[in-house]
Parts: C-alpha cells; sequence; structure tokens
C-alpha cells in the first residue's frame, strides 16, 4: 500500500515543501534555519565581518558626508551611468565549439534599491549579443524583510535577458526566493552543476550558495560530476572563496559581491571592499594558482544609490582557445 502525502496546509508549509524537493530537505532547513537566526545582524556568522547594510543610520550618514563634502549629486548620477566592460578568458582546452562564446555577466543588482539603476540595466543589456546570461546573487536592497518589489524588479529584467538566465544567491537574498525566480525563468544554481552544449561538446557550469554572509556553499556538490579535464565556470556571489575554488580545480571563477568598493578614492582605491579577499581580487581580471577570476564592481548600488570613481558594469565575456 502506498504512503499519502501530507498536503502543504499554508504557504510557509508550501515554501518549505517545494524547497525540499528542490533542495534536499537538509540544505532546505539550514538556510532557513541561518537566514532566521541573521537576519539584521551587524557582525557575520564568523564574528569578523561587519555588515553596513544592516546599520539603519547608514544611508543618512553617507548622505549627508557626501552632501558636506558637495559630492552627492554627482556621486547618485554615477551609480545610475553603465558601461559594459568586455573581458577575454583564453582557455587553451576549450571545445572548438564555445570559441568565441559570449557570457553576460550582471551581479549586485539591488533591483528594488532604485528605479533609475534598474531601467538603466535593461537598457543596457537590450542591444548586446550573448550566448548565455549569468547572475551572481543580491537582487535585493536590504538583507531582510519584504521580498516583493525585488521580485517584480527580477521578473521585468527577466523579460529583457534573452535565452538561458543562470542564478546563484547572495547575502542580501533570501532562500524564499528561490520558487519566484525559478517560475520567472531563472535557472538556479545552488551547490549545483549543469553541463552547457554548443554543438556536441560541453563545458560546465557550478554555482554555490552564499559563502559570505550565511556560509551554506559546499564546492565539492557543486563540481563533483564535472569530468576530469572538462573545462569548469563556478559562479560564486563572493571571491573570499577563490583559494578553495582554485584548489578544487575550477578553471573560470565570476563573482560580485564587492562593488569594487563602490566609493572610491581618485584612481579608483576602494575604502572597503567588505570581502575578506586580497585587494587586487575586488575588481576586474585576476588569475591564482592556475585559475581565471573575474570580480564585476556590479550593475547596482548597496546602502545608498552613489558611486565614486568606480563606474557600475554590465559585463562580457569572451571565451577563445588563443592563438593557434
Amino acid at each position: 500500500m502506498t504512503a499519502k502525502v501530507r498536503e502543504p496546509k499554508n504557504q510557509e508549509e508550501l515554501l518549505l515543501y517545494r524547497l525540499s524537493l528542490r533542495l534536499g530537505p537538509v540544505h532546505a532547513r539550514q538556510r532557513l534555519g541561518i537566514e532566521q537566526e541573521s537576519e539584521a545582524l551587524l557582525l557575520g556568522r564568523d564574528k569578523r565581518s561587519f555588515h553596513l547594510e544592516n546599520l539603519t543610520n547608514a544611508p543618512r550618514l553617507i548622505r549627508f558626508c557626501l552632501k558636506a563634502l558637495g559630492l552627492f549629486g554627482r556621486a547618485q548620477a554615477n551609480s545610475r551611468k553603465l558601461r559594459t566592460a568586455t573581458n577575454t578568458f583564453t582557455v587553451h582546452n576549450l571545445p572548438p565549439a564555445f570559441e568565441g562564446y559570449r557570457i553576460l555577466h550582471l551581479t549586485d543588482l539591488h533591483v528594488d534599491m532604485d528605479e533609475q539603476n534598474l531601467q538603466a540595466v535593461i537598457r543596457q543589456i537590450q542591444p548586446l549579443d550573448y550566448d548565455v546570461c549569468v547572475l551572481t546573487g543580491d537582487y535585493r536592497q536590504l538583507t531582510w524583510g519584504p521580498m516583493e518589489a525585488s521580485l517584480e524588479g527580477m521578473a521585468r529584467l527577466r523579460e529583457a535577458i534573452r535565452g538561458e538566465a543562470y542564478a546563484v544567491l547572495g547575502n542580501h537574498d533570501s532562500i524564499r526566493m528561490v520558487p519566484a525566480l525559478e517560475d520567472m525563468g531563472y535557472r538556479l544554481l545552488l551547490n549545483e552543476m549543469t553541463p552547457l552544449e554548443r554543438s556536441g561538446e560541453k563545458i560546465y557550469l557550478a554555482g554555490i550558495d552564499d559563502a559570505h554572509y550565511y556560509k551554506a556553499h559546499n564546492l565539492h556538490k557543486a563540481g563533483d560530476d564535472i569530468p576530469v579535464g572538462g573545462v569548469s565556470l563556478l559562479l560564486s556571489h563572493t571571491p573570499e572563496v577563490w583559494r578553495e575554488a582554485a584548489h578544487a580545480g575550477y578553471d573560470l571563477f565570476l563573482c560580485g559581491h564587492t562593488h569594487g568598493g563602490q566609493l572610491c578614492l581618485p584612481g579608483g582605491i576602494p575604502v572597503t571592499l567588505d570581502s575578506d579577499c586580497p585587494r587586487h581580487l575586488g575588481r576586474g581580471f585576476w588569475r591564482v594558482n592556475g585559475m581565471q577570476g573575474y570580480t564585476s564592481p556590479g550593475a547596482g548600488t548597496s546602502v545608498l544609490n552613489v558611486r565614486l570613481n568606480c563606474p557600475p558594469e554590465v559585463t562580457l565575456h569572451t571565451l577563445t582557445r588563443g592563438p593557434s
């Protein structure tokens, strides 16, 4: 006799049911529990990282300082002037079918932060030519509270993205957002891997859950099924797991989180990166132990919609085998 599965009674039970089916009951319970325990804390669970975005008076303080210096108007205008940055990864064992393959990389959108910024992102990506889009987290303005505005913004963005869109979560994102994001057509990679196929050849795209605030990442689970010799690309919200990812054998690493500093000194020198990683990993292309990486400064802003000496960007990465 087949056991009858108890139907969920309310929205909370339905959410847990869907997340358990999607992620497995352990990951679902773990992430939900950590979120509840960590909500709006100023110090991270490691007691070392400080989360300015959770300080209630931070936007007011930053606005006051910038106005006192006569920089607020300029900084706010800067946050809405997106550019399209380009980067090339040379991978000598890249399958020939993937020569010239283009990846649109979006990160740190914080879509409910500033309507004008979201519109600028949508305008910026519309004329671009790419084969796949990847998103590396932080879709919500705050790290807690309502999600409706961010989900509405993400739905509008999804309509502007052509083709497949693969995503991971950031420290501002709740696991509760996953069912809605996937219903929109985003494919979340939460310690998971999926092959990307072109003309019968494959590369392997992996993604991990947030490694910065929630520490829910699992590089091994994400990469265990990647075949030896297969070209692998890892999506992470933050660069701070660069060492583990390189030793795990990933070829390419895409991330965000740092905002490039967002408010930088002349010359683009960041005041802070809010990430436990060397400064040379804080923005742009880098290489560590044979792994190539790129940390995007992101398209949006955190705490306050301002930027100085650190323009927002969407990024087009091109894969190549290099000179023949």
